[in-house]
């Protein structure tokens, strides 16, 4: 295999662009494009070119001779996911151009992070085009600043993309000012054609359990803004003092902040983070992290490439049961992954759990455990496998419980919004009824996908604004 999609790969999708002989799928258009964890390079039709590694903002592809032990999994993963053909053309579909009738389009975005910046990137492809950026924070890019781990170096260097997009003189961004509290949406059409909205999903979905607002409790996700040094949440402090910590939800935030408990400080010391937090952890009393999980490991939220970046980590144990392990097929490449995970003695340890939903935070004043029901996996009528309790509980102890459960979104002032999802309502980004509003990013879809979905979001969106700019529909 020539050329081989590592573990840092954000999907953005410039690699499928740069590509003369369209072998790097899925591509935008293919419909599990959305779903994929990352892109994949067909060994057969790869010619060894080397424009995909280019084009990559992250630094993710390598020729295969320069692959790490740690790395070595991928030119497996890249080779399987052609394992059965893909039907698909001799050239990836090429993305016509956008135009717009005469005028000088104006757009306002609101937010800074990556659907922010793809978005602004796109509206930047037309001639005569301007953008006004509003954000709330004082530095930009969101969660590619404040939510990706410190020592993925590669993945947070998306943000020379954005600089570079940033660095385009018709690009004016307002740093500290918040939509709604410091300009209203009409004030901003006063000024602009239109307002793409790319907010985000600001807020953690809550586990509504007993003592679950006892201290010593809190979410994944402001730990993580903790540690990466997020200005709301600079001041927090978290009590490090008890020698195991637990995590419920098994996504790729859920592992992220297990490996940054019990990681080396000293190897964190040359990345990003935060001068507090890395003091914070150099204190830690913290020896092992438990990673919860509701479903089977079959079901494990996170995705192969964060398990790979896990199990690499050096002077950590990440230990799964035998009875656990046994249920994945020998051809599933997490069961490769984590029978391969590396052990040393007086190493901190990452325990990863299933088949168990918590029913309880215990303790007085202070957290000191979880109570958990453990879960069956039964089958469904349709086929599907649903999860049952037994009534057979557990408790772990622990003194710091992290919940890692999923985003939501927040109500935007002036725009509608729709509970059950926590997104703002749309057709294909446009807001109905709302003159001149458009969504992308998570406040569009959801929070699904990973930093380059963001890409083909927004192109969607900037679509149906310019369509109806050309129309005349937005003055």
């Amino acid at each position: 295999m020539p050329h081989v999609i590592t573990q840092s790969c954000c999907s953005d999708a410039s690699c499928v662009y740069a590509c003369p002989v369209n072998c790097i799928h899925p591509t935008p258009d293919e419909p599990d494009f959305h779903t994929a964890q990352m892109l994949y390079v067909d060994p057969v039709e790869c010619v060894d070119c080397g424009a995909c590694v280019t084009a990559c903002p992250v630094d993710a592809i390598k020729p295969h001779t320069k692959l790490t032990a740690d790395e070595d999994v991928f030119a497996t993963l890249n080779a399987g996911f052609y394992a059965t053909p893909r039907p698909r053309p001799i050239l990836a579909p090429v993305v016509p151009p956008l135009q717009v009738r005469a005028g000088d389009l104006r757009v306002a975005i609101v937010g800074s992070g990556p659907a922010a910046m793809y978005a602004a990137e796109e509206v930047l492809t037309i001639p005569g085009a301007r953008v006004r950026m509003y954000e709330r924070l004082t530095q930009p890019y969101g969660l590619a600043r404040f939510g990706v781990a410190p020592d993925h170096q590669r993945t947070r260097s998306v943000s020379r993309q954005f600089d570079h997009i940033a660095a385009d003189p018709r690009l004016e961004m307002r740093l500290g000012v918040e939509v709604g509290r410091d300009v209203t949406h009409d004030e901003i059409l006063s000024e602009h054609h239109a307002a793409i909205y790319a907010v985000g999903a600001a807020t953690d979905r809550r586990l509504d359990i007993d003592g679950i607002d006892l201290p010593g409790v809190t979410s994944a996700t402001e730990f993580v803004a903790w540690y990466n040094g997020h200005p709301d949440f600079a001041d927090r402090s978290f009590d490090l003092s008890h020698h195991r910590a637990l995590v419920i939800g098994n996504g790729n935030v859920a592992l992220d902040v297990a490996r940054i408990l019990t990681m080396d400080p000293d190897r964190l010391a040359s990345t990003s983070i935060a001068p507090h937090a890395l003091k914070a952890l150099r204190d830690s009393a913290i020896e092992e992290v438990v990673v919860v999980g509701r479903r089977g490991i079959e079901q494990s939220a996170f995705t192969i490439p964060e398990l790979v970046g896990l199990c690499s980590t050096p002077g950590v144990d990440v230990v799964v049961r035998d009875e656990d392990l046994r249920t994945l097929p020998d051809s599933d490449p997490r069961a490769e992954i984590l029978r391969a995970a590396p052990r040393g003695e007086g190493n901190r340890r990452i325990v990863l759990e299933y088949l168990l939903s918590p029913t309880a935070i215990l303790g007085e004043s202070d957290t000191e455990g979880v109570e958990f029901v453990h879960n069956e996996l039964v089958a469904a009528p349709d086929g599907s496998t649903r999860v049952k309790a037994t009534g057979l509980q557990r408790v772990i102890e622990t003194g710091l419980v992290l919940t890692s459960i999923g985003y939501r979104g927040r109500p935007v002032p002036g725009l509608p919004f729709d509970e059950a999802t926590s997104t703002v309502p749309h057709e294909s980004g446009r807001v109905p009824g709302v003159r001149g509003a458009f969504v992308t990013g998570w406040i569009k879809r959801g929070p699904t996908g990973f930093i380059g979905t963001n890409k083909s979001c927004a192109q969607e969106t900037v679509r149906s604004l310019v369509d109806d700019y050309n129309a005349g529909l937005l003055t």
